[in-house]
């Protein structure tokens, strides 16, 4: 062996502490331990705190949107239903008008609506009178009586008025005419 190998050779050995040293260090392992176990307990004495991680929180949204949609889902279901309900019942109304309608018209076998032009005269207190118009054109094609069904009414005034550049004012009056008749 070399001198550089037995010096070396005696570094690398180790060296014994002496007595107090290693009372030293057993005191010091004994405290890392005290040490180690007392934050251990505190640890265990803490409450744990409810901190969810981020997919926990995220599962939580999606649960409660879930919720949410199906309770709306369940809402709009029942106002279908209830919508549906009235739509049913509103069929059947109509069907029982139609019949109606249907009876009303076939107890009416010779009546007919009839169109024309029939002025209605104005009565006694101002307002036109179309009973007397409306049966006057039944009797023209040929019914005995009849009802009006559609007028017309019309400004007419004298020509003058029309020269002048009015399209009504004094001197205009107004006509009411039947168009339709229930004849019988």
């Amino acid at each position: 062996m070399s001198t550089h190998a037995a010096s070396t050779g005696n570094a690398l050995t180790a060296r014994r502490p002496s007595g107090a040293a290693a009372r030293a260090m057993a005191g010091l392992l004994v405290a890392g331990l005290v040490l180690t176990s007392a934050l251990a307990v505190a640890q265990e004495a803490q409450p744990q705190k409810d901190d969810p991680g981020l997919l926990e929180s995220v599962g939580r949204w999606f649960d409660e949107q879930g919720q949410k949609i199906g309770s709306t889902f369940k809402d709009a279901g029942k106002t279908v239903e209830g919508f549906g309900h009235e739509a049913g019942v509103a069929a059947k109304t109509t069907v029982e008008g139609a019949k109606d309608a249907a009876g009303a018209v076939a107890r009416i076998p010779v009546a007919r609506v009839v169109t024309g032009h029939e002025k209605c005269q104005n009565a006694p207190n101002g307002a036109p009178d179309c009973v007397a118009a409306a049966t006057a054109m039944c009797k023209a094609k040929g019914f005995d009586s009849g009802k009006s069904a559609d007028m017309t009414t019309a400004d007419v005034c004298p020509a003058q008025v029309y020269l002048s550049g009015r399209n009504g004012g004094p001197g205009c009056r107004t006509e009411t005419f039947v168009s339709r008749a229930l004849c019988q």
